[in-house]
């Protein structure tokens, strides 16, 4: 299976049900699966090759959802990039992969206008408004200007000749680089087909399911929901932001949503929310949350506001998507751990020789095996080789995280840090992770955050970022009295500081490097 047949079959099954609900409108499997092949068949007249790249630059929304898969039945492979992306970065992801064609709108044009002239790859931009560009910014670009709906007219809506195999690629993500620029990872179809079939298996999911995805579509968590979607024949109900969280509770209950995927800093905005016990969330059959682990204390309330519903704690990254899932009947007897490995996928930890380690509690890196597992990074040979390793089987890689985790007698996962993340306090090897879950038992911590900070004694000293309820009267130094009442001497924080918000990735992730 390829990804373009996830839209195919599901408009096959279900021509006339709604696959996408966004901003008032509402499309069927079926018109979707036309406007895609119009696109496609539009891309193939000007030239765009199998494997060429295509790049959507838009907020989430059905023109997004229609590039992709008008992309992908071209033969081509599609890029998302976050609204959010300055130009400057965007120049360089475009030039990295060569893209040939950008979808974009006439806001994000203007964004990023005078970096085109640098991007020699680039042939064609797709404007979903195009009517609204000013013709002195028209006159000032050498590249072909296209209306996209316009487009969408001019094409045929019949199904392009199938250009792929599943060896090739699908996709390319572009997540952050250690060298300070984005690295692309490189999916096949093989590989989105895989991780997709593995997490609509141990979800449940079936086409009665409805989907509410607030999450960035360049964000692989956030992509996968609408995917996953339309290969299933559920609904997706779609949304270009989190932050407008009252919204996102009436959708929840107006459209009888049963799936809602989280990350933490969702988790965070909803606790401050009132009177949510007032809703009905009777049709909500489970929650997700991946990209960090959520703290106890975050289960405990979210099982007090969702009662009725499935909470799944999982765990994975973009090089090959989702590994381990935690069944939610192990919740409250294990509530740190991030379960098993998915369907389809097996795991070990090794320690620092690469040798399996089979003792429980005893702290190894993670490595992933599967199908699911990326081709690599685009252009960066070196670090392709370094996370991707030598297998069992012979010509086999398999995938080093980069994580280091633990497992329990039963074989459950429990992630403890990112290698880079290990402090060295005074000798002690120190998870930032174990301090943070300390902090989190305060009854008035909302977010925390712990980074290591150069000390002349110590080599590194051990530094906490806290955000408090806004009636909370704790101080810096009553937060470290009671972490010493929870910590051994070395793991209590020398110093706190307490902040309004901590900083956020463009995904909602906890973005440390701005704190150290």
């Amino acid at each position: 299976m390829l990804v373009p047949e996830f839209l195919e079959g599901s408009a096959a099954r279900f021509p006339d049900k709604i696959a996408l609900i966004c901003e008032g409108q509402r499309l069927t499997f079926l018109e979707m699966e036309s406007l895609a092949n119009r696109l496609s068949n539009a891309l193939i007249e000007t030239g765009f090759q199998r494997q060429d790249r295509g790049a959507i630059f838009l907020e989430s929304s059905p023109e997004a959802v229609v590039s992709i898969f008008g992309i992908l039945k071209a033969g081509g492979v599609f890029l998302v990039i976050n609204p959010q992306v300055k130009a400057k970065k965007i120049e360089y992801i475009l030039n990295d992969c060569q893209v040939k064609i950008l979808i974009t709108d006439a806001k994000h044009l203007m964004e990023i206008k005078d970096t085109l002239p640098e991007c020699l790859s680039l042939q064609s931009i797709f404007l979903t408004d195009y009517e609204s560009l000013e013709e002195k910014v028209v006159k000032n670009l050498d590249v072909q200007l296209n209306s996209y709906f316009r487009t969408l007219k001019d094409y045929p809506a019949a199904r392009p000749p199938q250009r792929c195999i599943d060896l090739d690629l699908a996709s390319l993500i572009y997540t952050s680089g250690s060298m300070g620029v984005p690295k692309g990872v490189m999916l096949t179809h093989l590989n989105m087909v895989s991780a997709a079939n593995s997490i609509i298996e141990y979800l449940e999911n079936t086409p009665d399911d409805i989907i509410i995805n607030v999450l960035p579509l360049s964000f692989d968590y956030g992509l996968y929901q609408v995917l996953m979607a339309l290969k299933f024949g559920g609904t997706v109900v779609l949304e270009s932001s989190f932050l407008y969280l009252y919204k996102i509770i009436d959708l929840i209950v107006k459209e009888k949503v049963t799936g809602f995927p989280i990350v933490p800093t969702i988790a965070a905005l909803l606790f401050k929310l009132k009177n949510l016990e007032k809703n009905d969330f009777s049709r909500l059959r489970y929650l997700t949350n991946t990209a960090q682990a959520l703290p106890p204390k975050y289960i405990d309330q979210l099982q007090k506001i969702f009662p009725h519903t499935k909470i799944y704690s999982m765990y994975g990254l973009t090089e090959c998507k989702r590994v381990s899932y935690l069944p939610p009947e192990e919740l409250k007897k294990r509530p740190t751990s991030v379960g098993k490995a998915m369907p389809n996928t097996e795991v070990s930890i090794v320690d620092e020789n690469g040798r399996k380690i089979t003792r429980p509690g005893e702290i190894g890196e993670l490595v992933v095996r599967g199908a699911n597992v990326m081709a690599g990074y685009w252009n960066l040979s070196e670090e392709t080789e370094r996370v991707l390793r030598p297998g069992p089987i012979p010509g086999e890689r398999v995938l080093y995280t980069g994580d280091l985790f633990k497992m329990d007698e039963e074989g459950f996962l429990y992630f403890v840090s990112r290698k880079d993340d290990i402090l060295k306090v005074a000798g002690e090897r120190v998870s930032p992770k174990e301090i943070e879950n300390a902090l989190y038992e305060l009854d008035d911590v909302l977010e925390a955050a712990v980074v290591g900070v150069e000390d002349e004694i110590l080599g590194k000293a051990i530094k906490a970022f806290v955000v408090l309820k806004k009636s909370s009267s704790l101080k810096e130094n009553d937060i470290i009295r009671l972490c010493s009442k929870r910590l051994e001497s070395y793991l209590v924080p020398k110093c706190v500081e307490i902040r309004e918000e901590l900083p956020k990735s463009l995904h909602g992730k906890l973005a440390k490097k701005d704190l150290a």
